[in-house]
C-alpha cells in the first residue's frame, strides 16, 4: 500500500491542525495504520495508532490532545491535533502495518509501508 500525507504546515502555540494519510493503490480497510514523528536529531516515535477495526491507541504524550480516525471509503485515515505545542514540532509520518494485524500502542518496527512524511512547526 503507498501512503500519502498531508496536512501539516506552520501553527502557533494552541492551535489545531488535521493531518491526512491517504493510500493509493489499493483499499486500506484491512490495513492498520499508526502516526509517527521525528523531530530533528531525535529517533523516530510512535504518537497514535488505529486497527483495521478501528481501535484508537495513543502514547500518552498526546493523549486527550490528539485523535486518530478513518474513513475507509475515502481511504483516509486523519489524525486531529489541538492543543499543539511546540514541543509537536516535528516531521509527522504514517505508515501501514500488515492487513489486520494486531496492534497496539505504535512501535516502529511493527509498520511495514511508510509515506513521506509532513512537516508540523508549532511556533510559541
Amino acid at each position: 500500500v503507498q501512503l500519502v500525507e498531508s496536512g501539516g504546515g506552520l501553527v502557533q502555540s494552541g492551535g489545531s491542525r488535521r493531518l491526512s494519510c491517504t493510500a493509493s493503490g489499493c483499499s486500506l480497510d484491512d490495513y492498520p495504520i499508526g502516526w509517527f514523528r521525528q523531530a530533528p536529531g531525535m529517533e523516530r516515535e510512535g504518537v497514535s495508532a488505529i486497527s483495521h477495526d478501528g481501535i484508537a491507541y495513543y502514547m500518552q504524550t498526546v493523549k486527550g490532545r490528539f485523535t486518530i480516525s478513518r474513513d475507509n471509503a475515502k481511504k483516509t485515515v486523519y489524525m486531529q491535533m489541538n492543543s499543539l505545542k511546540p514541543e509537536d514540532t516535528a516531521d509527522y509520518y504514517c505508515a501501514a502495518a500488515d492487513p489486520r494485524a494486531r496492534i497496539g500502542l505504535p512501535r516502529v518496527q511493527d509498520y511495514k509501508s511508510w509515506g513521506q512524511g509532513t512537516q508540523v512547526t508549532v511556533s510559541s
